[in-house]
């Protein structure tokens, strides 16, 4: 049997060969697994009137080395099917309080690790050469996507003259901002499950216009690759109520650095001419902390403003 089919998919194919207790375990998980997914194997049997060696025979029969196993695949069925609540509950129901940091971190390191692991390093060089030659970038994510793809753009800002963050209050919005994108032009967009109806049809509008697409998703299966000929991908986590976008950020900055390489002597002017201005400027003036004698000074309102200096 193979290992890429889901759960729901086993059960159908397995169901003629099951024994009767099995089949009734196939109907409970069926019909109950937002339940089902915090049982144990002892606890599911008792539910449904079979013995715990009945269901662990049954994981094993549909393919899976144990129970375990099968209640992991029970969790990534039901991930998908729940809503927020429901599926923090399922990712941490069983977690104690105090371990809720250290599962949490180590979630996100395993998604760092799997992305590592299935991300293309020819298409991540691909990327960069593709920004690299684009006349202008246009960088796009809607939702949870948009911190993402501010923090690209703003890095990114850095790096080139012809930088585009496409603000997404509305579709006709959209393209109107992306009016003039051409052949020469790149387009980046940035969705995760749930996937972004509006990052999708502002790649088709680029991609009919002949311009680059690349794209920063979950799996090759993603529908943001419709259009796209560079496919970065990355694990996110979408068993909380909060996405974890912790590998997303962690290419994004790879491919910071990457672009930073290929073009050390502008970035460095571009900081050069940046500190010059915070300087003649005093940007940062009301806005930083100053280590000064070991101390901290704060600098608050005016300098003339005795109330605020001792």
């Amino acid at each position: 049997m193979g290992t890429t089919k889901d759960l729901r998919s086993r059960i159908n194919e397995s169901y003629g060969k099951l024994s009767k207790g099995q089949k009734r375990l196939a109907a409970y998980i069926t019909d109950n697994y937002d339940k089902a997914v915090f049982l144990t194997a002892a606890k599911l049997g008792e539910i449904v009137g079979v013995s715990e060696s009945t269901v662990v025979r049954f994981a094993m029969h549909l393919g899976y080395k144990g129970y375990p196993e099968f209640q992991d695949a029970l969790e990534e069925l039901v991930k998908n099917k729940l809503n927020s609540m429901q599926r923090m509950e399922v990712a941490y129901g069983r977690i104690n309080q105090s371990k809720i940091l250290d599962t949490v971190l180590r979630s996100d390191m395993e998604r760092l690790h799997a992305t590592l692991a299935k991300i293309d390093e020819n298409v991540f060089d691909l990327a960069v050469e593709t920004i690299l030659n684009a006349k202008h970038i246009y960088v796009i994510g809607i939702r949870s996507c948009a911190s993402l793809a501010s923090f690209f753009a703003f890095y990114l800002n850095l790096i080139f003259d012809n930088v585009h963050l496409i603000q997404t209050n509305s579709l006709s919005e959209i393209f109107e901002q992306m009016v003039r994108i051409g052949k020469d032009d790149v387009i980046i967009g940035i969705s995760f499950p749930r996937y972004s109806m509006r990052t999708l049809k502002a790649m088709e509008f680029a991609n009919n216009r002949s311009a680059k697409v690349i794209t920063l998703t979950d799996s090759v299966h993603s529908p943001m690759n419709l259009y796209s000929s560079c496919n970065l991908i990355a694990d996110s986590d979408m068993s909380s109520i909060v996405d974890s976008l912790v590998a997303p950020l962690s290419v994004i900055n790879a491919l910071i650095v990457a672009l930073c390489m290929k073009k050390q002597t502008k970035v460095a002017k571009t900081l050069e001419m940046l500190e010059d201005i915070w300087d003649e400027y005093q940007v940062y003036e009301s806005d930083e902390i100053n280590y000064i004698n070991d101390s901290i000074k704060m600098h608050y309102g005016s300098v003339g403003d005795s109330k605020f200096h001792e």
